[in-house]
């Protein structure tokens, strides 16, 4: 995986070119392949691991949500955390983030769990793992995604001024552990996860904080609502 073979929006290319022609991306370009020869299902699909950078170039970047890995079941994943395909069951940690959407901007949520919509407008949709062998949660970890996407928050970090980091969870929040909050909006609570969402993360309100956050700093806000018809997103 180097500069020359990866289809990427062009700010990022540039910034991560480093990262693409490094030896740990090489290994882990090999370890997919070698998945993939085996018969192995990998999600998302390859011309979408990158989709969160590609539809949130690196200067347009407001926001940044951080998640861990791809979903793992059949047509889910697509390259955006949290996100969904259109017309695939909405997963229970978003239907608790539309909850305290609703709860936060009284905005209904919508029949579907395709957020890009968001990502077009600045919110950077990342996991810290960009795949993952169907049915096996976490089975990519350790090979080399997460130094690429510390890479990711690392720009950001650098060249962004005043964006709003969203942390849900003790994993996301020791990932994005050395933002600068001199310069930078963080905001942390439990992961939305049913299992852990009553205890911090309903009333949490991040949604309007993140758009003062940004009012107050010149910037336009994000529009949080979703398209009822996710094939307009």
């Amino acid at each position: 995986m180097t500069t020359t073979d990866v289809k990427l929006e062009e700010s990022w290319k540039k910034a991560l070119s480093g990262e693409f022609d490094s030896p740990y991306m090489q290994a882990l370009k090999t370890f997919l392949k070698d998945e993939k020869a085996q018969g192995k299902q990998i999600f998302p699909r390859g011309a979408e691991y990158f989709r969160a950078l590609d539809l949130t170039p690196l200067d347009q970047v407001k926001v940044v949500i951080l998640g861990q890995d791809p979903y793992h079941g059949p047509g889910q994943a697509h390259g955006l955390c949290f996100s969904v395909r259109p017309g695939v069951r909405v997963p229970p940690s978003l239907v608790n983030i539309y909850k305290e959407l609703k709860s936060d901007l009284n905005l209904a949520p919508p029949p579907h769990g395709f957020l890009e919509d968001w990502a077009k407008q600045g919110v950077l949709l990342l996991n810290s793992v960009l795949t993952v062998e169907q049915a096996r949660a976490a089975s990519h970890q350790g090979r080399g995604w997460e130094r690429f996407t510390d890479a990711v928050i690392r720009h950001v970090n650098d060249e962004r001024p005043h964006v709003v980091f969203i942390l849900w969870g003790a994993y996301a929040q020791k990932k994005a552990a050395f933002v600068d909050q001199t310069k930078h909006l963080v905001l942390k609570s439990v992961h939305p996860s049913p299992l852990s969402a009553h205890n911090g993360f309903f009333g949490s309100r991040p949604f309007s904080k993140a758009n003062a956050f940004l009012k107050a700093h010149g910037m336009a806000p994000i529009d949080w609502s979703l398209p009822a018809n996710a094939d307009s997103a």
